[in-house]
């Protein structure tokens, strides 16, 4: 089940969802428009070879900020990382699923790669994983509608919400886009069993 606009509404003033701040006329027949943040991530991809999965990511990429006066220009096939304007939670009780705008996706602009979920329990600005599909550049403008989000219940509170320690929860609570960091995995697991070990 998908929250419809009347009970995004009760969900916002009961708190089991939090937008700050929620802009005007931002809630839709069942989902909240959520507004592009300042700050992106930007790969540097002539100084590396490769990804490697199993280290730290921290020095592939170059933080960018854009103001009223300065757009960020995403190039063709360009991949960034940018940030929601808001802080978007969700209760033990509830998720939110990331999506797209339909007008930007008629200009080949994706906002997330596979991450569109936030957990129960989570409270942060959604990292947007941006990518330009289309021939040709797009300029991206400060606090514009850059993606929707819509919640739906779970059938109870979860047991473990987000956060908690025994989660090894990489994300909680981010306020600027971070890089991935999956080689956390490495250091919790040591090894890796492969497809078809037992």
């Amino acid at each position: 089940m998908i929250l419809s606009d009347s009970d995004i509404q009760k969900a916002l003033t009961d708190g089991s969802v939090v937008i700050d701040p929620l802009f005007p006329n931002s809630i839709q027949p069942a989902s909240v428009d959520l507004h592009l943040g300042k700050d992106f991530l930007v790969f540097n991809n002539h100084a590396h070879a490769c990804i490697d999965l199993q280290k730290p990511m921290d020095d592939m990429v170059e933080e960018v900020s854009i103001s009223q006066d300065r757009p960020f220009i995403l190039h063709p096939g360009e991949f960034v990382l940018g940030m929601t304007y808001e802080v978007v939670g969700v209760a033990n009780n509830m998720v939110g699923r990331l999506e797209g705008k339909s007008s930007l996706g008629r200009v080949g602009i994706i906002v997330h790669a596979t991450a569109g979920y936030i957990d129960p329990g989570n409270k942060l600005k959604i990292t947007l994983e941006l990518h330009n599909i289309m021939n040709l550049p797009v300029k991206l403008y400060y606090k514009m509608p850059i993606a929707q989000i819509a919640f739906s219940p779970l059938s109870s509170d979860a047991s473990n919400p987000y956060g908690q320690d025994v989660l090894n929860s990489k994300y909680y609570g981010a306020t600027k886009p971070q890089v991935s960091k999956y080689y956390k995995n490495f250091e919790k697991n040591n090894e890796w069993v492969t497809f078809g070990d037992e």
